[in-house]
């Protein structure tokens, strides 16, 4: 992987909710070249976490989620270049070599991946694992990385910890695999927590619980959040703001109760009107957002948006800029949707149609 960045200077220590953004990306652009094509999955995208907060970056799969924090992650392939600004705590992450980013990440920022089943290794025990991570980023002897990890357990409400730490992954319930990832993130209490696609395979229940858990922790601990996902009912139930995310761009971006009650961008619109209701009767047929993705091998002239937007004339041929047109509301768009279009009401977020609280 191929980065162009600016160095920034350390920073002071760790300061409470509200201060200056732990987490500060600034026209991040990640391309991919393959076979002499030059794919842009990330077109210039910008955004803060504050410390305990959780903002929540959603849309299709393919629109450039989850590359945008493996991209901060440095968890992308060689193939791929990354340029812009992305400043964790005061220091740069982008060009930071494979060496140094190792020890930020886990540290500093950590990630829960979206299938806990194929994140563990099925032939270590549980407490295992999770002494691993907190030995590689801190000086402890065994039985205090094993004090540690009882610790973790329970942070997380891992049912009777003590008689989890000698199973296998293959011997726990998906919630409680689950539960094990999100102790390994937290092994050294990382300023900024990435869940991408956390819940995806879970029940509706262990869903909700596992989000109110992360919930639980941000505000415990102080932790930054970032909740990648397709979910619009989980964003609307959990996160502080939302970030629309499409064709590699940001199209949307509002506090979430802003968001939902004052829908702006026709595609955000239309992925809420994707969402079942129990409103509806029996056998509705589902609404869809029309049409495909584009390629983004294949840039669309002006709006990514343009070819399945019903709203779509000649002025849209010229790419919108994302821009703050009401307070704390940015989006893209040269025909925004009007409040009585919208089928939500404006309600507290979590009543939100698809909200799991």
């Amino acid at each position: 992987m191929s980065v162009v960045g600016t160095s920034v200077e350390q920073s002071a220590p760790r300061g409470g909710v509200g201060d200056r953004p732990v987490l500060s990306v600034e026209d991040l652009r990640v391309t991919f070249t393959r076979h002499g094509r030059r794919i842009r999955a990330v077109k210039g995208v910008s955004f803060d976490v504050q410390r305990g907060r959780m903002l929540a970056i959603i849309g299709e799969s393919g629109s450039g989620k989850s590359v945008t924090v493996r991209a901060l992650m440095g968890l992308l392939p060689p193939s791929a270049a990354v340029s812009g600004s992305a400043v964790l705590d005061g220091r740069q992450l982008v060009g930071m070599s494979d060496k140094q980013m190792r020890r930020v990440r886990g540290m500093n920022i950590s990630m829960i991946f979206q299938d806990p089943a194929r994140s563990l290794n099925p032939t270590m025990s549980v407490g295992a694992q999770i002494a691993e991570a907190v030995r590689t980023h801190q000086q402890v002897s065994r039985p205090q990385a094993a004090e540690r990890v009882l610790e973790l357990l329970r942070l997380v409400r891992m049912p009777a910890p003590e008689k989890r730490v000698h199973q296998f992954p293959h011997q726990l319930s998906g919630g409680m695999r689950q539960r094990v990832v999100i102790a390994i993130a937290l092994a050294s209490e990382p300023d900024v927590l990435v869940a991408d696609e956390a819940t995806t395979a879970l029940d509706v229940t262990t869903q909700a619980q596992i989000m109110d858990l992360l919930v639980d922790l941000r505000e415990r601990l102080g932790t930054a959040v970032v909740m990648i996902s397709h979910d619009l009912g989980l964003a609307a139930s959990y996160a502080d703001e939302v970030m629309v995310m499409y064709a590699g761009q940001v199209v949307e971006r509002a506090p979430t109760q802003t968001l939902f009650s004052n829908v702006r961008m026709p595609y955000t619109r239309a992925l809420v009107e994707a969402i079942p209701q129990i409103s509806h009767p029996s056998h509705t047929l589902l609404s869809v957002v029309g049409g495909h993705p584009p390629d983004p091998g294949r840039p669309v002239q002006g709006c990514p948006f343009r070819p399945r937007c019903a709203k779509a004339d000649d002025t849209c041929l010229t790419a919108p800029p994302l821009d703050m047109h009401e307070p704390e509301h940015s989006y893209a768009c040269w025909h925004p949707v009007t409040g009585h279009e919208v089928p939500v009401a404006a309600a507290p977020a979590a009543e939100i149609p698809g909200g799991t609280r």
